[in-house]
């Protein structure tokens, strides 16, 4: 512990930089001509440039979605019947009380996060949210979760719109989706096996006179502070403002991000700014999609081990089983993120995942069989996980300038919020446990999100056409920028 005190964060940058980066030399930083760098070197600074991103920003997002998500274990294994959760609709009060500062909050995270830049904020934010979710380990009645749940979501509500911002600012647009794939994959991997951590961390229980549940909040919370700590030595600022590349490799970062999309220097932030920014139709619309496709990924999250107990599994067996469907998801996230970057197609591929989701409510709502249910539950959480960076990239890629790029992703990732206030509302006790009205309403937004995405592709796709004709003026006010579809 005292060796980290003393330690300061360019000591770690260094060390960070000596390992990563050596084999990139300045004597190698040569172009090829009077537009483009060596291939081999960019090749390099983009690898050393994921290996110090990616892993953090999977790690945070992870024990975001981790203390996110654990309250239907939690409430399987005994909070419950502890804190009388059974009465009325008070688990979907507390599920979805969280949603509200998380949506009010992010714009103004994201206008902080601009004056104060990503580490410092961010670091606020991720041991805020576990000191409330330390809390949560011991909370007498249920009034109290409610109060804690406020609490965590007040403070993750910074985290992904920041991460995608400052993804967005490192990478040209068609190497986006790749990267927010990999930290969010690492997110669902960890999220999938979570009722399996949790079911470890119930078999604490007594000692320490708590409850399994109550252990559950107390380990995870206790975990995301020291992950705050560690947020605070490693996590990258922009590109303009890093302390883990050279000068020279900076100027390549912000070359390539400049030809690219003409919009490598940060912007100011103004009031002007944001409300012209808030004006744009394709934020709405963008919003909208992504509430639409983080519906499922809520009920996967909240509901799945309940689902399962409804099959007839042991509370156990229910939390185990709740895992496969994570690890399917991380995966094949990866794989649609890779063929949509590889294609510079993003549309198509987020409806083929939506018509997956379709395919798993119905499968989950209307068939007898426990397999075929449960085929059901893998088909939802790989289709809607794969389209959340689906969506983030799509929206990352058809905005220019910092400032635009920041509040956009602010304003959809409130929309996700909203998506698990929905979520949370719907799925009611009453209807458990086939949650009829709930896979309805889900599905409804399903059809809802296919209908936009063909609106947003024929829009961009006339765009494209008539700006090459000539006939309209530059796109978003960059000479050479094109929508992508």
């Amino acid at each position: 512990m005292c060796s980290l005190k003393l330690a300061s964060p360019k000591f770690f940058a260094s060390i960070w930089n000596v390992i990563k980066l050596s084999e990139i030399r300045v004597k190698d930083i040569e172009k090829d001509d009077a537009e483009e760098y060596s291939p081999g070197v960019e090749k390099k600074l983009i690898r050393s440039i994921d290996l110090h991103i990616l892993p953090l920003f999977g790690l945070l997002y992870a024990v975001s979605v981790l203390d996110r998500v654990n309250l239907g274990a939690a409430r399987v294994a005994g909070m419950g019947v502890d804190l009388e959760l059974t009465v009325g609709d008070r688990y979907s009060i507390a599920s979805c009380l969280y949603f509200v500062p998380y949506v009010l909050f992010q714009i103004p995270s994201s206008i902080i996060v601009q004056k104060l830049g990503p580490r410092i904020w961010l670091s606020i934010c991720v041991t805020g949210w576990g000191a409330a979710q330390l809390g949560m380990g011991f909370v007498p009645k249920w009034g109290y979760l409610v109060l804690c749940r406020l609490f965590l979501g007040l403070f993750e509500s910074g985290l992904l719109p920041a991460q995608v911002f400052v993804v967005s600012t490192w990478y040209k647009r068609h190497e986006v989706q790749k990267r927010v794939a990999g930290f969010y994959l690492f997110s669902i991997l960890i999220g999938g096996f979570g009722p399996i951590i949790a079911y470890a961390l119930t078999l604490i229980a007594p000692r320490g006179g708590l409850n399994g549940w109550q252990w559950i909040f107390v380990i995870e919370g206790a975990i995301t502070i020291v992950v705050g700590g560690i947020a605070y030595i490693f996590f990258p600022n922009f590109p303009n403002k890093n302390r883990f590349l050279s000068e020279e490799l900076t100027k390549i970062v912000l070359d390539r991000v400049e030809k690219d999309r003409g919009d490598a220097m940060p912007d100011e932030m103004t009031f002007t700014k944001v409300c012209t920014h808030l004006s744009d139709w394709k934020i709405w619309t963008m919003g909208i999609m992504l509430m639409c496709a983080t519906i499922p990924t809520y009920v996967a999250g909240y509901f799945t081990p309940i689902i399962l107990t409804s099959m007839g599994y042991t509370a156990r067996d229910a939390m185990l089983l709740s895992a496969p469907p994570g690890v399917l998801a991380a995966f094949f996230t990866f794989v649609f993120a890779w063929i949509s970057d590889k294609l510079r197609q993003r549309a198509l591929l987020i409806a083929f995942q939506t018509i997956l989701v379709i395919i798993g409510l119905t499968l989950t709502s209307y068939t007898i069989n426990n397999g075929s249910r449960y085929f059901g539950l893998c088909l939802i959480t790989v289709g809607s996980c794969a389209s959340v960076p689906g969506i983030l990239s799509y929206n990352a890629n058809n905005v220019v300038s910092h400032t635009k790029r920041s509040i956009s992703t602010a304003v959809i990732v409130a929309f996700a919020g909203i998506a698990g206030i929905f979520s949370t509302t719907v799925f009611r006790q009453k209807d458990y446990p086939k949650y009829l009205n709930g896979i309805w309403a889900t599905m409804g937004c399903q059809f809802l999100l296919l209908i936009l995405l063909g609106m947003t592709s024929y829009i961009f796709i006339r765009k494209n056409r008539l700006a090459r004709e000539g006939k309209i003026g530059p796109l978003e006010g960059r000479q050479g920028f094109y929508y992508t579809t």
